[in-house]
């Protein structure tokens, strides 16, 4: 990625710190970082036009733009709005598929669909987005309602952590389902972004937000 092009990425909060990390490691100095709200997760519908925003807000100041979100509950709203764009995102219907990859994530739905998957970040904040976010704090009889149809938890590590393993499994017994952990690194998300970034390095327009290629 050369000196003279600005790019960015606009990420659901929830990768901040992982983006962040991947852009340390690899040195992409010319790349800048837009973060949404996480809490959007409560509220899919509104995805797209806050995406399609940030979008649109960063046009004049970015040769290219990559959305860090894979599909995240919209319905294929936020494909529509991309395709309007002419922005690509990250693979997947959920951040569950990109960072297992979606072979190892469709192995593990078939095996248990009662399945209730955590992230590094979700570990991290549950009592914010999910006990607090769905009502569970001020209502504790929903949680039954909610996690009924759920008969395990997976966490899917991003970085090896005792103590959010101790969270997560600490989620599990809360909530009296078995409990899983597989480490994933940063799957998908890291590849995507490399592949990405590269792109721009070696001058193919077919990548940029301004070019041909899109996620449909």
């Amino acid at each position: 990625m050369s000196s003279e092009t600005r790019s960015l990425v606009i990420a659901c909060g929830a990768l901040a710190r992982e983006i962040v990390a991947l852009k340390r490691l690899n040195g992409w100095q010319a790349l800048d970082v837009q973060c949404l709200p996480p809490e959007l997760h409560n509220r899919p519908e509104r995805i797209p036009e806050a995406v399609r925003g940030a979008i649109t807000a960063a046009r004049d100041r970015y040769q290219r733009i990559f959305v860090a979100y894979a599909d995240c509950g919209t319905g294929g709203l936020l494909d529509r709005a991309l395709h309007e764009e002419r922005v690509e995102r990250l693979p997947g219907a959920h951040c569950y598929e990109f960072f297992a990859t979606s072979s190892r994530f469709a192995a593990l739905a078939d095996e248990e669909p009662g399945t209730f998957y955590l992230t590094d970040f979700l570990v991290r904040h549950f009592d914010r987005l999910v006990v607090s976010g769905l009502g569970i704090d001020r209502h504790p009889e929903l949680a039954r309602e909610y996690f009924r149809n759920y008969r395990r938890v997976v966490y899917l590590a991003q970085v090896p952590h005792p103590a959010l393993s101790t969270a997560a499994r600490d989620i599990a017994r809360r909530f009296g389902l078995q409990y899983e952990e597989r480490s994933t690194g940063f799957g998908a998300l890291e590849t995507s972004l490399r592949t990405w970034v590269g792109a721009g390095d070696a001058g193919d327009d077919k990548s940029t937000a301004r070019g041909v290629a899109w996620h449909r």
